[in-house]
């Protein structure tokens, strides 16, 4: 029997483990359901080309993130990346952010978008909505072009049903000055969280989480599904018929599927819950193009409704590597809240269209995969709101933490998912008695490991 038990061995699952053993506790085991860890950060390899489950680049903002990408990974096995991003809307490029670069759009729509900002409406009362939080950071006329038809697609949602608690550090504030001044010229300053990043030079993403789970002596179980959660008698069991109990239980799973999969107590009411939390799904399509660098853009927002995906990026300016030479490669999303019959049509739709805003044939398609990700963005409404720290707390109750991007249902990046690994190590080995802490040194661990061998 291990102490504790980890759900799930993606990167806020394998942080956790790597700052367990770096306090010097080994008394934990770690499950993956798939043959690779990873989760989402995860590539794959086809043809030559590399593809990652859609976007993902490395944002560092923390001394303390930085620093341990630097022990574990190095710097130098990074390039570090401009950041290069348009939008594509009334048949015309400009570059990204929205807010701050008008240059290029019809006169109509630039008037429209600095009238709506500086008459935008005043109020001491914090909006409830994101729709209002766009009008008053903003006005109606950003909102109309971008924010709101864009968020609409990207979540599938509607925006006066979406809280405004996630924009944070993600939307980008403006100021009048900024705005006329990207309406006059064709090229503002790069601004907003990832006006640059850091991406892998070989290997896609993948390659530095998978350095991570090497720094770790504990095995990581794969191909291990849990079926349920027995929170009353604190036992897991899985589909190939093993159960692990546990003392305490950090899940870093879908928060959802943990509460499907909870064995209901008299005080809880889990599956009830579940039916609350509501997340979109992503389809990616992925091209690797016989063409040499078909795009020098970083990525491209699709705001309009014609268009099936929200957002179409080319990994090959972010690696060299990610590409046989001479080749390009493409990545697109489409966005859904449920799946419905005409998704391959969607698809079909989106392929057709990329190769003609690329101009593309079917000869210069050297390989194609498409990418189904169940759990993309959590839907932050006002359910949400009111119910997820409650949520939490019923589960913490039963020594159950549920942490990282999806366990704790939230809007969050690579760096956020290996600090809260770090910070869920940090709590439980400062909370619990200190007979559930039983410190080793590394080598002594592996000497210990050698001799069971």
């Amino acid at each position: 029997m291990a102490k504790v038990i980890i759900i799930g061995a993606g990167l806020t699952g394998l942080s956790t483990a790597y700052h367990l053993e770096e306090k010097g506790f080994f008394d934990y085991k770690i499950f993956e359901k798939e043959q690779e860890i990873g989760g989402l950060c995860r590539s794959v390899f086809q043809d030559g080309f590399t593809f990652d489950f859609t976007g993902h680049l490395l944002h560092c903002n923390d001394p303390y993130f930085l620093s341990f990408i630097k022990k574990i990974v190095g710097l130098e096995t990074f390039s570090q990346v401009t950041r290069n991003s348009y939008i594509y809307s009334n048949k015309v490029y400009t570059n990204y952010p929205f807010q701050t670069n008008l240059y290029g759009l019809p006169e109509n729509i630039i008037t429209q978008c600095i009238e709506g900002f500086v008459t935008k409406p005043q109020s001491s009362k914090a909006a409830k909505t994101y729709h209002e939080w766009v009008l008053q950071n903003f006005g109606a006329g950003f909102g109309k072009y971008f924010f709101f038809p864009y968020q609409k697609k990207i979540f599938a949602y509607d925006t006066h049903k979406l809280t405004c608690s996630w924009t944070g550090r993600f939307v980008p504030n403006t100021t009048l000055k900024q705005i006329i001044s990207g309406a006059l010229t064709p090229k503002t300053k790069n601004i907003g969280y990832n006006a640059t990043f850091l991406y892998p030079k070989k290997g896609g993403i993948v390659s530095w989480v998978q350095k991570l789970a090497a720094q770790l002596i504990n095995p990581i179980e794969t191909n291990t599904c849990v079926k349920t959660v027995d929170i009353k008698r604190k036992i897991v069991h899985f589909t190939n018929g093993n159960s692990e109990p546990f003392e305490h239980l950090i899940s870093t799973i879908p928060l959802d599927t943990l509460l499907s999969i909870a064995k209901e107590t008299s005080t809880t009411s889990l599956k009830k819950a579940k039916r609350n939390l509501l997340c979109n799904s992503i389809l990616n399509f992925n091209l690797g193009i016989n063409k040499k660098n078909i795009s020098e853009k970083s990525w491209i927002y699709f705001p309009e409704k014609q268009f099936p995906f929200y957002r179409i990026g080319f990994p090959h300016t972010f690696s060299k590597n990610m590409t046989p030479p001479d080749c390009s490669s493409i990545y697109g999303e489409i966005s859904y809240l449920k799946k419905n019959k005409y998704e391959q049509q969607t698809l079909k739709k989106a392929l057709l269209q990329t190769k003609k805003l690329f101009n593309l044939k079917n000869k210069d398609i050297i390989t194609q995969k498409i990418l189904s990700i169940s759990h993309a963005y959590v839907i932050y409404d006002h359910w949400r709101e009111k119910n997820i720290e409650k949520l939490h707390k019923t589960l913490n109750k039963h020594s159950i933490n549920s942490i990282g991007r999806y366990g704790q249902w939230k809007y969050s990046s690579m760096q956020e998912a290996v600090l809260d690994g770090k910070e869920m190590a940090t709590q439980i080995l400062t909370t619990k008695e200190p007979s559930f802490f039983i410190q080793k040194s590394t080598s002594q661990h592996k000497i210990e490991k050698e001799k069971q061998a």
